[in-house]
Order: C-alpha cells, then sequence, then structure tokens
C-alpha cells in the first residue's frame, strides 16, 4: 500500500507490518538502528517493522539475534539485508503518523510509530541491564521510532545535530502531554527502546552546516517530529491533552492508583461505605473534575521542583498547604496539612484530601 511520496521522489510504502521509504537515488543515513545502523551512503531503503506478538506483549525473534532477525525481515521484503536500514518496534504500522513542514523549497517529513504507556522512561533512571548485547532489550510497545527525511544535503556531522534535534522535538511532544517515567517519579524524555532515522538527500540544491535551533531546517525538523509523536501516541495508545485531564493520570508516577485511593477511603471508613463499585463510578466522576484536576496539576508541579531542588521543602509545603485548603474549601471536607518535609509526605496529603472528598 503506497502511504504517498516524498519530496524526493522516494516513495513510502506500508507492506502489512512494515513501513518501508525505498531511495530513487543515493541518500545519507544516520541512524541509531541495529541493522546497519550508524552513518552510511550505501542504503536502498529504510524500514519500520512491527515485531509484536498478536496479543502485542512482547516480540518473538526469528534468530538468536535481534540483528539477524532484522536481516530475515529485510529479506522477506525482496532486499539484501547489506543495503537496507532497519528499526523495530511493538507499535502498529496502521497507527503510524506522518507529517511534513515546509519553508520555501525546504521540506522536512517524520514518519512516527510509538506509545508511552509500558515502556516510557526519563534519562538517568534506573535501568536493570548492563551487559552491550542483551536479548531481552527488544522493542516494545512503547517505542518511539521516528523516521525524518531531509530533502536537503548535510554533511555527517550535520546530520547527527539533526538527529539531536529529532531526539529533543521527541521529548518537547512528550513535555507538553505530562507523560510520566514509568520507573521514577519524573516525567518521561522518551522509551527504553527508541530509534530513529534520518535521511538526508544529497543530489538536492540545496545545502545546510546547521540543524540546530538556531536555523530554519531545526525549526522545521521541530515542527515536523512534535506533532508526528504525538499524532502517533494518540493512535497507538489514545494519549492526548484529554487523556492527560485527569487526577489519577497526573498523580500516576507517584504512585497513586485508583487502587490505592480505595485503600486510603476504606482506612478512613471503617466499617461503613466498603462498596467498591459505587466507589468507583463515584470516583470516575471525581477523577475528570476541572477544579480538582487543576488543583492537582498545581499540586504535582510543587512536587516535581521539590524533586529538581528548585523550591525547598519548606516552600513547598506552604503552597501545598495552600493548594490543600482550596480543595477542602471547594468540596467541603477537612483540612489535611503536609505531615512533613519528604516526597512520601507531600503525595500522603493530597491522598487524604481525595478519599475525603
Amino acid at each position: 500500500m503506497l502511504l504517498c511520496t516524498l519530496n524526493t521522489g522516494d516513495a513510502v510504502y506500508r507492506y502489512e507490518r512494515r513501513i518501508v521509504v525505498q531511495f530513487e537515488q543515493p541518500r545519507k543515513v544516520l541512524s541509531t538502528a541495529i541493522l546497519n545502523g550508524g552513518y552510511r551512503e550505501d542504503m536502498q531503503a529504510v524500514f519500520n517493522y512491527d515485531c509484536s506478538t498478536e496479543d502485542r506483549t512482547e516480540c518473538i525473534l526469528r534468530a538468536p539475534t535481534f540483528e539477524e532477525h532484522m536481516r530475515l525481515e529485510a529479506r522477506d521484503m525482496g532486499f539484501d539485508p547489506d543495503t537496507v536500514c532497519g528499526i523495530g518496534t511493538g507499535a502498529q504500522m496502521e497507527n503510524a503518523a506522518i507529517n511534513a513542514s515546509r519553508y520555501e523549497n525546504l521540506t522536512v517529513t517524520a514518519i512516527v510509530t510509538g506509545g508511552i504507556e509500558v515502556n516510557g522512561g526519563r534519562a538517568g533512571d534506573p535501568a536493570p541491564h548492563f551487559l552491550p548485547v542483551d536479548k531481552s532489550i527488544l522493542p516494545r510497545p512503547g517505542t518511539i521510532n521516528i523516521i525524518l527525511i531531509i530533502d536537503a544535503d548535510l554533511p555527517p556531522g550535520i546530520l547527527a545535530r539533526a538527529l539531536v534535534t529529532c531526539t529533543e522535538a521527541k521529548t518537547a511532544a512528550l513535555q507538553e502531554l505530562m507523560a510520566g517515567s514509568n520507573y521514577s517519579n519524573g516525567l518521561a524524555t522518551g522509551s527504553g527502546t527508541d530509534q530513529t532515522i534520518i535521511v538526508a538527500n544529497p543530489s538536492s540544491p540545496l545545502y545546510f552546516e546547521s540543524a540546530g535551533k538556531h536555523s530554519k531546517l531545526g525549526e522545521l525538523i521541530g515542527c515536523a517530529v512534535k506533532p508526528a509523536v504525538q499524532e502517533a501516541l494518540l493512535r497507538q495508545t489514545g494519549l492526548s491533552p484529554q487523556m492527560q485531564h485527569s487526577v489519577l493520570r497526573r498523580l500516576k508516577r507517584f504512585g497513586v492508583n485508583e487502587d490505592r485511593v480505595w485503600r486510603e477511603y476504606l482506612e478512613h471508613n471503617r466499617g461503613c461505605c466498603d462498596d467498591k463499585a459505587q466507589f468507583t463510578e463515584s470516583w470516575s466522576r471525581l477523577d475528570k473534575d476541572p477544579y480538582l484536576v487543576t488543583l492537582t496539576s498545581l499540586y504535582v508541579h510543587l512536587l516535581d521542583q521539590f524533586l529538581w531542588k528548585l523550591l525547598s521543602a519548606e516552600e513547598c509545603a506552604a503552597a501545598g498547604d495552600q493548594l490543600l485548603a482550596a480543595a477542602a474549601a471547594k468540596f467541603g471536607v477537612p483540612l489535611t496539612a503536609v505531615g512533613g518535609r519528604e516526597l512520601e509526605d507531600f503525595v500522603q496529603a493530597w491522598v487524604e484530601t481525595l478519599v475525603r472528598i
């Protein structure tokens, strides 16, 4: 199935679980791919492959290593495995987002698949793997894969700078959605298995020696990638501003979910009000309450500034108590105060307010 034809003349196809960009002429390619990654000028095509099982829970290898697995996939598409660059994911290709940004005769196109729900993490989060090659580190449904096509010629070093700008744009997309890490209290900066391919066109009359944020090329990279990442996340898992307009979604990275709220609710209402179905129905409405979502988002931002050492524990506690008082006054419940100066003290104070509401 032909998805589109790029300004470079290269066709973008979807073959079942694969999206393929087939080159009409030689291209410069820089990628983080396992299959023919690094800087190459001898590629015939690049592809993104959904290697997940039918239930979308894991990727199953057809060979001892992921690289060998991807070589088999390349052969299945009729390519010489030495002449194609391939990346893998657990996201479905039908959920891919394609977005182009243009300025005068320059076009930058981003082709993105991805999710962040199960594999999203923040740079510096605790990691379990040490070995350089570990078969357990496979693409997951949370992998964000980007193929970025630049219809201009770039030297290798500027291709590398374009890769940095592309990564910054991906992180900005996650930041704007307040997507949380699954491995820490932080906001996600990507997933643990993200992969990116940058393609430049050496036959273009345009030649750039800058791809940073001060250049028009850098601007177009951001404008192409950021919306494409957000659209891909929406298509894959429904992640959107509407989904994030939720008390529990804002608190998830601090260990607060419906089960915790339910346990706290039982603790504060011993011997009565133990109908979980009724609780869940009531909570589903409260979770989306505009005023409570707003207060929760402000409270969570205080927690971030506390963790980042931008505000002291005392400053955060004083501001936190004001937000707690606002919630208590709005919903007519007893006032809760921050009872300590540790992160869990702040989180617990907000949870106790929620169960009283």
